[in-house]
C-alpha cells in the first residue's frame, strides 16, 4: 500500500452542520428510512402540537394523510408566530423548522413525549421535499413554504384568519425513503394510546387516500388508564375475572404523579404496559417492578389473613401473580431517567417504592371491598402454581 494510499488528515474530515446532516444521516435522527421513519417524522411534527392540548392552549389536534402523499398536522392553539414573540414559551416558528434543538421544550411531567427519537420539526422538514407552514394569529393568516428544509420566501400574509392555530403540512422527500405512504392503523394505534394516557386529549386522524372516500377516526377518552385496561381486554375477547381496580396518585418523593389500573382476566396471558410521560417503556423499569411488587404484597397478604396460603406456604411473589392480569401504569415525571439510550426502561429508583406502596395500599383495600372476586384471583393463582406450573 503507497504513503498516499493511507494519508489520512484533517483534509479527509466531512463536517456536517445543521439540517444537512439530518439529510445525510436520516437514520441517526428517526431511526430508519422505511415505514418507521415516515412515522417518526408525523410524531416530530405532532409533538408540539399535542403539548398545546396537553397544556391547554388549544383544544384538539387533526392529523390528515393526504391524497397526493403529504401529511398535516393542525392544531387550534393561538398560533406559533413565525418570529419570536412575548406571549411565546419558546423560539419562533421559523426557528423551530429550521435550528436542531430550537423546538426542544421541558421535558417534565407536564409534557408529552410524543415523538420517540427528538421531538423536532426541523427534522421533519430538513427531510421533506416541500412542506408548508401556516399560522392563523390576531387576525392574519400567514404562510411561509420550505423545501428540503429551506425556506423559499419569507413569510407572507395571506388575507384574514379565521379563527387562530397552526398547520404544517409536509411530503417527505421520495429520494431519501423507499417509500413514502404512512400506514393509518399504525398512527391510529399510537394516538389511540396518547388519548387513553392523556385525560381530554382530542386528537383524530383522517385517512383521504382510500378509493372509496376518506375514514377518520377520533380518539378522546375521560377514564384514562381505566378505559385502556377495558380496551386492552375487550378488543381482545377475554372474559373478565374483576372489576378495574385503578387510582392516580402524586408523590413528591418520585417528583411525579402515577396512575394505574388493573385487573384480573379469564386468560392466562399476562398484558402488563408501562408508560413514562406518555411514552412506552416495552422493557419496563422501575414503575413496571413497583407495580408488580405492590400487587404480589397486597395478594400475599390478603391470602394468608384469610387462610388461602398458611404460614408455611411459599409467598405470592411478583413472579406468581401475572396469571390472566391485564395492568397500565402510567408516571409522569419532573426528571425522567431512562436505562440505555433508547429510552426503553425507567431507571429511576424512588419510583419503584413509591408505586410499588401505592398498588399494594390500593389493591389491598379493594380485595378487603370484593371478598369474593378476592378469593377467585388468589385460588386461581395458586391452581396455576406459578411459573412452574404454566
Amino acid at each position: 500500500m503507497s504513503d498516499e494510499a493511507i494519508t489520512y488528515d484533517a483534509s479527509h474530515i466531512q463536517v456536517l452542520t445543521g439540517l444537512e446532516a439530518v439529510r445525510k444521516r436520516p437514520g441517526m435522527y428517526i431511526g430508519s428510512t422505511g415505514e418507521r421513519g415516515l412515522h417518526q417524522m408525523v410524531f416530530e411534527v405532532a409533538d408540539r402540537a399535542v403539548n398545546e392540548v396537553v397544556t391547554g392552549r388549544a383544544g384538539s389536534v387533526g392529523v390528515t394523510l393526504m391524497a397526493d402523499g403529504g401529511v398535516r398536522v393542525a392544531d387550534d392553539g393561538p398560533g406559533i408566530p413565525f418570529g419570536a414573540a412575548e406571549d411565546t414559551d419558546g423560539p419562533g416558528l421559523e426557528a423551530m423548522l429550521t435550528e436542531l434543538s430550537a423546538g426542544a421544550g421541558p421535558r417534565d411531567r407536564h409534557s408529552v413525549i410524543v415523538a420517540p427519537f427528538v421531538g423536532e420539526p426541523a427534522v421533519t422538514n430538513a427531510l421533506s421535499s416541500s412542506l408548508t407552514a401556516e399560522v392563523r394569529r390576531e387576525g392574519v393568516r400567514w404562510i411561509q413554504e420550505y423545501a428540503c428544509g429551506v425556506a423559499i420566501a419569507p413569510p407572507t400574509a395571506a388575507g384574514p384568519a379565521t379563527g387562530s392555530g397552526t398547520t404544517i403540512t409536509f411530503r417527505p422527500d421520495a429520494t431519501l425513503f423507499g417509500a413514502t405512504e404512512c400506514s393509518f392503523a399504525v398512527l391510529a394505534e399510537y394516538f389511540r394510546e396518547l388519548a387513553f394516557l392523556n385525560r381530554g386529549l382530542d386528537v383524530s386522524l383522517t385517512d383521504e387516500r382510500p378509493p372509496g372516500g376518506p375514514q377518520t377516526a377520533r380518539f378522546r377518552f375521560l377514564g384514562g388508564v381505566r378505559d385502556f385496561v377495558v380496551s386492552l381486554r375487550a378488543r381482545a375477547g377475554t372474559p373478565v375475572r374483576t372489576d378495574v381496580i385503578g387510582f392516580e396518585r402524586e408523590d413528591p418523593r418520585m417528583a411525579g404523579t402515577m396512575e394505574v389500573a388493573l385487573r384480573w382476566c379469564g386468560s392466562r396471558e399476562e398484558r402488563v404496559r408501562s408508560f413514562v410521560n406518555s411514552m412506552a417503556t416495552p422493557y419496563g423499569g422501575t414503575h413496571e417492578a413497583g407495580l408488580r411488587e405492590g400487587a404480589a404484597a397486597a395478594l400475599d397478604a390478603y391470602a394468608r389473613a384469610r387462610g388461602l396460603l398458611t404460614a408455611v406456604e411459599p409467598g405470592l411473589g411478583a413472579d406468581r401473580i401475572g396469571e390472566g392480569l391485564t395492568a397500565v401504569v402510567s408516571v409522569k415525571l419532573d426528571r425522567p431517567e431512562f436505562v440505555g439510550a433508547t429510552r426503553g426502561a425507567l431507571g429511576n429508583s424512588p419510583v419503584r417504592a413509591c408505586v410499588g406502596e401505592a398498588v399494594r395500599e390500593h389493591l389491598g383495600a379493594w380485595l378487603e371491598q370484593h371478598p369474593e372476586q378476592a378469593e377467585a384471583v388468589i385460588t386461581r393463582i395458586l391452581r396455576a402454581g406459578g411459573p412452574a406450573g404454566r
